[in-house]
């Protein structure tokens, strides 16, 4: 168990919890996860640990209430603790000295981006990052990535904060106005990745997208976040979750990620009206 020190509603949807857990604190590191399951009755779901305090004992995990697994976790208190937390899992993000980065994230997918845009500053890189919502009220960590990263530049579809457009418009313009990168990194929604990816791919940079598919023991055991990678199948959570965006079967990922929308929209639908019938 892992008790839930603060929380904080960063958006509409959006919520970051400070829970303690020392010893993934110590061990984590930019681009790793835990797996988490709020009640006994629970699915386990992975979430990107965000920020940590090894010598304070706490991660921060960020997420958006999008089913009932989340909508569980939003409705816990502070002081109550979630019922299991396992990580930190996944392959770290290889850092280095690259040169120039570029780092691009959409809506929820700036919360794991941070990390490893802190991280890259760290090692000595000019950082420029791009990140994008539909709309300024959307726009998540802007303080936070600002003090971490060289440039930030900022989308929103309908122009109510920075540029009007997408994050794939705002890469276009750099690179029109004659700007190289030595390396990308590309997370939010897979549709978003698919097409800044195959920008950033076509512009000669090395590109490492971060992929979230359905995934439940994180262990590689169950299969059940397969994708498919330069023509092998692959685990996102111990071959990942970050691969070669020039290598991923974008169409095929997209397909997998939509294969339960139906029956979590019935799961979220349910325990809302049960909800309200309780409360």
């Amino acid at each position: 168990m892992a008790k839930i020190l603060e929380k904080e509603r960063l958006s509409e949807a959006v919520w970051r919890f400070r829970l303690h857990a020392p010893r993934i604190a110590r061990k984590r590191k930019a681009g790793q996860f835990v797996i988490l399951r709020p009640l006994e009755d629970s699915e386990r779901i992975p979430l990107t640990v965000a920020g940590a305090d090894p010598e304070a004992g706490w991660i921060d995990i960020i997420f958006q209430v999008m089913g009932k697994t989340t909508m569980q976790l939003r409705d816990l208190p502070e002081g109550a603790s979630v019922r299991d937390l396992a990580g930190p899992l996944g392959k770290p993000t290889h850092i280095e000295r690259f040169g120039r980065a570029l780092c691009v994230g959409g809506g929820v997918g700036v919360a794991p981006l941070y990390p490893i845009i802190s991280a890259l500053f760290a090692a000595g890189n000019h950082v420029t990052t791009i990140i994008g919502a539909r709309t300024e009220e959307l726009i998540i960590l802007e303080d936070d990535i600002k003090a971490s990263c060289n440039r930030l530049l900022i989308a929103t579809d309908d122009g109510s904060h920075g540029t009007k457009g997408f994050v794939s418009d705002v890469f276009k313009g750099l690179t029109e106005a004659g700007e190289k990168f030595d390396v990308a990194f590309v997370i939010g929604p897979v549709i978003m990745m698919k097409v800044t990816t195959a920008l950033t791919v076509a512009a000669g940079i090395k590109t490492y997208a971060s992929l979230n598919p359905i995934m439940i023991d994180g262990t590689g055991m169950c299969g059940g976040c397969r994708v498919t990678v330069n023509g092998q199948t692959k685990f996102a959570c111990v071959d990942g979750p970050e691969f070669d965006a020039s290598q991923i079967a974008w169409d095929e990922t997209v397909t997998r990620l939509n294969a339960y929308k139906s029956f979590e929209a019935r799961v979220r639908e349910n325990y809302h009206e049960c909800k309200i019938a309780n409360a």
